[in-house]
């Protein structure tokens, strides 16, 4: 029997509506540095009250979930953005943020807040870095290869 990613991503919705946390993998490279994708999975908790710096899973501009950070909420509108994004944004409602990502979990189970004092001070450093974010994200992926040798 196999099962789509569809339904795979339904049943995380459904277990963090009912309060039950949910680890779940990453793809891709939107929230680097912050969340490595393809190696990090991040535990996703129901989203009581978002709030701008928060990472979370929202059904955006309605055809896909992205896993995002928080740029701004007004009123029931939300802008969404990934760290690892240079120029583009994401829009959905209040009510398409399905959860919250409160902590990185690498490939041994360590854990690391998402959510600490410490990683909001430096998400909201790297946030106002947007204009040389380019060139951050360069030397952070040249770092990772020299790493991998």
């Amino acid at each position: 029997m196999n099962v789509s990613d569809d339904e795979i991503l339904a049943e995380a919705i459904r277990l963090v509506a009912e309060g039950i946390p949910v680890t779940f993998p990453v793809n891709g490279r939107s929230m680097l540095p912050f969340i490595a994708g393809g190696r990090e999975s991040v535990v996703l908790e129901k989203a009581i009250a978002p709030q701008v710096g928060d990472i979370v899973l929202a059904f955006v501009e309605g055809n896909r979930y992205v896993i995002h950070r928080i740029l701004k909420i007004d009123g029931e509108s939300v802008i969404l953005m990934g760290d690892g994004n240079l120029y583009g944004v994401e829009h959905c409602k209040v009510t398409d943020i399905k959860a919250q990502a409160t902590y990185a979990v690498n490939s041994k189970g360590k854990r690391r807040s998402l959510v600490s004092r410490q990683s909001r001070r430096r998400a909201s450093l790297w946030c106002r870095l947007r204009p040389v974010r380019k060139w951050l994200l360069l030397c952070y992926r040249i770092l990772e290869k020299v790493k991998a040798l």
